[in-house]
């Protein structure tokens, strides 16, 4: 067994997790202490200029200068976020074999058959390993793609190997509600993954531009406004849902476009109503399934659950219904892997991220 702390930034760039498990990566999971570390003001600042840039680069000539600005920036909120999980679980770094150490995505490119994939995740292992004192492991994505996968999503092995701890009934659908929606379909042979289109990231942006604020706190803003059914039309158009899973998508292949001009309510309840819609289709695609399972910021907004359970016919639950974590399973699921990355065990399978075979990844820096 090793203890390992897990790390994960999301693409609403609102702060670190930071998760302890005892693992064996494989169904042997403990959990045990965990924190939600914000980013301060500047910090985020940062972060949000890497993003902007990376969005002009995208893939083409040198790194913005950015990228370096923004992870230093990142590696000290994640040396914030190491100190604070320890300090929760009374623990010392001497006392942990490993850190699963995510970094923050700020551009991804999936596959098509004409191209190569490309994602690009800023952070630092080594100065993390240093500046900590214990291994990390880093950079877990980048052998999935160089592959030909999608790189994403990754966390399915982890719901699979919770799933099978916890001898659950199946099939089940569990959906990660981040700034993009994905789900792992589990229990019916390989676990099947993909993202399924926007969750909270059109949203947060919608609110941010509308009414400077940084999300749709409990669905209140989307409770007030009707769907307008013209932009929802526009947003189900978008040649993604035409494509065979595995598939990826980065927070910004969608736009806000369709909704601009729309008065705030009704924008917030268009962009809520075409998470509903696209999680359910691509739910409803895979089969009928006994559970669905929601983690992520999204399962927070009950509106947004609502919407899915309605368009589903059938009820969506928050995954502590079955003693999970829905805030820190991704930060959890990085620990896990950062095991199986030193194990030379799978990270990612062909039926969850389109990669030619079972595939191990990521790079180990040495704590000093």
């Amino acid at each position: 067994m090793y203890r390992v702390i897990g790390l994960m930034s999301g693409t609403s760039l609102d702060g670190v997790d930071a998760a302890l498990i005892e693992t064996d990566g494989e169904t042997e999971i403990v959990f045990d202490a965990g924190c939600e570390q914000p980013y301060t003001q500047d910090e985020r600042r940062q972060l949000q200029a890497a993003v902007d840039a990376a969005l002009e680069w995208k893939f083409d000539g040198p790194e913005p200068a950015a990228f370096k600005t923004a992870e230093i920036a990142l590696n000290t909120a994640h040396e914030r976020a190491v100190s604070n999980v320890l300090a929760s679980a009374g623990a010392d770094a001497d006392s942990i074999h490993l850190i699963g150490f995510h970094g923050q995505t700020v551009l991804h490119r999936a596959p098509t058959s004409a191209r190569m994939g490309a994602t690009r995740q800023i952070g630092d292992g080594v100065a993390l390993a240093n500046s900590v004192g214990i291994d990390v492991v880093f950079d877990f994505r980048v052998a999935d793609v160089a592959a030909g996968g999608h790189g994403a999503p990754l966390a399915t092995l982890f719901h699979n190997a919770l799933f099978r701890r916890d001898a659950l009934p199946g099939p089940i659908a569990v959906l990660n509600l981040g700034g993009v929606a994905n789900v792992s379909w589990l229990g019916g042979g390989d676990p099947v993954a993909f993202d399924t289109g926007p969750a909270s990231g059109l949203l947060d942006a919608w609110c941010e531009e509308t009414i400077g604020e940084t999300c749709d706190r409990n669905g209140a803003l989307a409770a007030r406004g009707s769907v307008n059914d013209t932009a929802l039309a526009l947003l189900m158009a978008h040649p993604y849902f035409d494509l065979p899973a595995p598939k990826s998508l980065d927070r910004w292949d969608f736009s806000l476009d369709p909704v601009r001009g729309l008065v705030p309510e009704d924008g917030a309840a268009t962009l809520t109503a075409f998470t509903a819609r696209t999680v359910a289709n691509a739910i409803s695609g895979m089969g009928e399934p006994e559970r669905v399972l929601a983690a992520g910021g999204g399962r927070k907004n009950p509106v947004m659950m609502a919407a899915i359970a309605e368009q589903l016919g059938r009820p969506v639950e928050p995954v502590e219904a079955v003693g999970w974590n829905g805030d820190l399973m991704e930060a959890q699921a990085f620990a896990w892997l950062a095991v199986r990355s030193q194990k030379g065990l799978p990270l990612s399978l062909p039926s969850t991220t389109g990669v030619p075979e079972p595939m191990t990844g990521g790079r180990l820096a040495k704590g000093v």
